[in-house]
């Protein structure tokens, strides 16, 4: 619902009031207002509960991803394998688990791994197959998977922008409810990159196209 005519009259006014009063070096400046905090900071379940857990699948789901379920750390190497069954060529960050891509390695399929030797290129991406890295965190309600960046399973944001296909592993016990209880787990000093799904976009006639700004397909293994 649009706001009234009068309102939308007092907002501009107010907006260029400020304009003028920046202009004018005399003008005496505004300070802020408060800023409201009185959003939800907690979902309706608790943090990798099995509840969170289910809305997590669901929403990922809506996002035209897929979601395989692992009951144990020692089973992700088994659902990474049928997900990369056709995969020639997987690149890994630096501080993820290598166990997670034996049975890829196994049958041949070339493993490159981050920094070893030098970093991958934008180049050696473009030609590998799919990229396996973690999450920091994963948000139920919003199907979102949150990558921070930092020393360990992440590795570099172009690590997961570059390559057309994405398998993340996501540790139940990092799954929350909601955006504010996410972010509180997050250090905001690191380029945060969020991913709600394949990369899409649509045109003014709506016709949705994957793939264009990063993984045209995103598996997620769900582990715990």
């Amino acid at each position: 619902m649009s706001a009234p005519a009068g309102a939308r009259g007092s907002a501009r006014e107010e907006v260029l009031a400020r304009l003028r009063a920046g202009r004018d070096a005399g003008a005496p400046r505004t300070a802020p207002g408060p800023v409201p905090r009185d959003y939800a900071r907690r979902g309706a379940h608790d943090p990798g509960s099995p509840g969170a857990l289910d809305l997590l699948v669901e929403r990922v789901e809506d996002y035209r991803a897929t979601v395989t379920r692992a009951a144990r750390a020692e089973d992700v190497a088994d659902v990474v394998a049928r997900l990369l069954a056709d995969a020639g060529s997987v690149a890994l960050p630096p501080g993820a688990d290598r166990a997670w891509l034996a049975g890829v390695g196994g049958r041949g399929a070339v493993v490159h791994v981050d920094g070893d030797p030098h970093p991958l290129t934008a180049a050696d991406l473009d030609r590998v197959d799919a990229v396996v890295t973690g999450a920091a965190v994963a948000v139920a309600e919003t199907g979102t998977l949150v990558l921070d960046a930092a020393a360990g399973d992440q590795g570099r944001r172009l690590l997961t922008l570059v390559p057309d296909h994405h398998v993340c592993v996501v540790r139940a016990e990092d799954v929350v409810g909601t955006v504010p209880e996410a972010l509180a787990r997050l250090d905001p000093l690191h380029p945060l990159t969020f991913v709600s799904g394949p990369s899409a976009t649509s045109d003014i006639e709506l016709d949705r196209v994957e793939g264009v700004h990063g993984p045209r397909r995103l598996d997620v293994v769900l582990v715990g």
